[in-house]
């Protein structure tokens, strides 16, 4: 369906004739009929920003109702579930939305590009297959062969790809699903041994879309986004292109493959569209600011005045990245007011708080030995003073939401004090699918404990760290971003390089190791980097760290391209990330 042509025409930024709705619908089939009566839609460029496929959402309509009437004569019906690798493609756009018609439910799931190892992403894919009991799945043709050795041992209604589901030659009438019926299951981007699939209903994500698209983002008339984001991964899935449905707003595509090859491609097509929306987690405006040091010459090619939200999600949110983003791009007519820091979670449909539109990243700087032991006061301090952090302002929550932030104990705290973050709210999941003792874990009376540490402060939500990540040294608390951020620091060090994590130490007592990744091939080299790694550690935050050099590209990633501190410390455990001599 994708082709490159150079007659097509992408879909309009403004519709004069269809006033906007900000997703305030019941169930998401009926935002796609009220879409479908306007001019906008999805548009699909590639690596060289040509324009591959213009889909306006009429077309999407029509094609996903073709689509729902195959998919019943398959033999499904509402509530099984259907697996799809979620490539940025028209055909999973219109397979999304067709399930959204009779109830179906879709688990979108990585390609293997994600993963790197074939048997990793075999296994990866049969786990999450298992898990949410799918009776088939969808797949591009050049899967064929990775997607039979996954379900080989499943036994599937149909697997196959796009084409072959509307070349089957029986249709059948659908029941429409209610508010309550669930919309699809989202794998979190940390789903890797024991994958949880999250259980979002349509009422959980019409509430999330409206959220977003009203108060957090604040759509106008003249936006238009770009996204390079994966549709597997909730900010793509809901963030660019559910919530853009929703309330009928135009998103020009780019695959993430393509993005990763050549970052670029996506600031050249928000300059050729105009685009006004675009969301990345950190790494994305680092790794784009890396490269354009590698080339120079395309700054003069660019236009990033009409860049009204630049959001930032999906990690820890680092000032010092977009910073040298801002310094990269501002020739470019960039304004360092467009970044919009948020926080959300797969858990949460996706979107929890945003920052104020305009204003820009707002930081607190916070003395980090006030983070350690029991003592989780916060008091101000002064970016000149010792071992201070910055923790970005998340922004307020979304208005559906109720939140507390706990201490072990279960203790709610008052503003400016560290705990553990809890949610309560319409867009908060149902259940992990088909797991009980999972979804005890994280929901209490109505309430999700996210995971996260974080604090209050005049309404708004700082996030401190993971708390699963903590590093606990003689009874007092290290994040481990911290220790990665000051290893960073150092001369020839690469922000991604690093990952701190703990290990049992001679007394089984938790030891901090530093997992840096080197390309220098002299064993004096490497001893020295050690050595320097080791002393600037300790010299930004008093930390002793033992240090092990692994090869480039060996830390492991999730789905959503964020480093994997858990996996990383199992792999280490398990020998299978070894160090490389030094």
């Amino acid at each position: 369906m994708a082709v490159a042509d150079s007659e097509l025409r992408p879909t309009p930024t403004r519709d004069p004739g269809l006033k906007r709705r900000f997703g305030d619908f019941e169930t998401f089939w009926q935002a796609v009929d009220y879409a479908a009566k306007g001019e906008r839609g999805f548009n699909f460029y590639n690596g060289r920003t040509q324009l591959t496929c213009a889909l306006t959402f009429k077309e999407l309509r029509e094609k996903a109702l073709a689509m729902t009437e195959k998919l019943s004569g398959l033999g499904f019906e509402k509530g099984d579930r259907i697996a799809v690798i979620a490539d940025t493609s028209p055909e999973f756009a219109i397979f999304f939305v067709a399930c959204q018609y009779n109830g179906v439910l879709p688990v979108p799931l990585p390609l293997p590009t994600s993963f790197g190892a074939r048997d990793g992403f075999v296994a990866q894919l049969a786990a999450q297959i298992k898990s949410c009991a799918a009776s088939g799945i969808m797949s591009p043709q050049f899967m064929t062969d990775l997607i039979g050795d996954a379900v080989s041992d499943q036994d599937l209604r149909f697997c196959g790809s796009f084409e072959q589901i509307m070349a089957h030659g029986v249709t059948k009438e659908f029941e429409r699903p209610g508010p309550d019926d669930l919309s699809y299951l989202q794998y979190s981007s940390g789903s890797t041994r024991f994958p949880h699939g999250v259980s979002v209903t349509q009422r959980s994500l019409m509430a999330n879309t409206h959220g977003m698209g009203y108060h957090g983002v604040r759509l106008l008339e003249d936006d238009r986004c770009v996204s390079w984001l994966p549709f597997y991964h909730d900010m793509g899935l809901v963030g660019t292109f559910l919530t853009a449905l929703a309330c009928q707003m135009t998103v020009d595509f780019i695959p993430t493959e393509d993005f990763a090859r050549r970052p670029l491609s996506w600031l050249r097509v928000m300059t050729k569209n105009k685009c006004t929306i675009s969301y990345s987690p950190t790494f994305g405006f680092d790794v784009c600011t890396r490269r354009l040091g590698q080339k120079a010459d395309v700054l003069a090619e660019l236009d990033l005045s009409t860049w009204r939200v630049a959001g930032i999600g999906a990690e820890m949110i680092r000032p010092d990245v977009m910073r040298s983003f801002t310094e990269a791009f501002e020739p470019a007519g960039l304004n360092a007011n467009i970044f919009l820091p948020s926080y959300g979670l797969a858990e949460c449909t996706l979107g929890v708080s945003f920052g104020k539109a305009g204003a820009g990243i707002e930081v607190d700087f916070v003395d980090e030995s006030l983070l350690t032991g029991g003592n989780h006061l916060l008091v101000s301090g002064k970016k000149e003073d010792a071992r201070m952090r910055e923790v970005v302002n998340c922004g307020k929550p979304l208005p559906e939401y109720n939140i507390e932030i706990q201490d072990t104990n279960g203790i709610v705290l008052t503003e400016g004090y560290v705990g553990r973050i809890f949610l309560q709210g319409t867009s908060v999941m149902r259940e992990y699918f088909m797991d009980p003792e999972a979804t005890a874990e994280v929901m209490k009376d109505g309430w999700l404990d996210t995971g996260d540490m974080g604090y209050m402060k005049k309404g708004c939500i700082y996030i401190v760290g993971r708390a699963k990540d903590m590093i606990i040294i003689n009874g007092k608390n290290h994040w481990p971003q911290d220790l990665e951020w000051a290893a960073e620091q150092l001369d020839g060090v690469k922000a991604g390089d690093i990952a701190a994590i703990s290990v049992p130490g001679d007394n089984a007592e938790e030891v901090p190791l530093i997992l840096a990744q080197c390309r220098l091939s002299d064993g004096g080299d490497r001893r020295q980097l050690s050595e320097n790694l080791k002393r600037q550690v300790q010299r930004e935050t008093g930390v002793n760290v033992l240090v092990n050099l692994v090869g480039p590209r060996a830390l492991p990633r999730t789905s959503s391209g964020k480093l994997s501190r858990v996996k990383a410390r199992q792999n280490y455990l398990s020998g299978s990330l070894q160090a490389i001599a030094s």
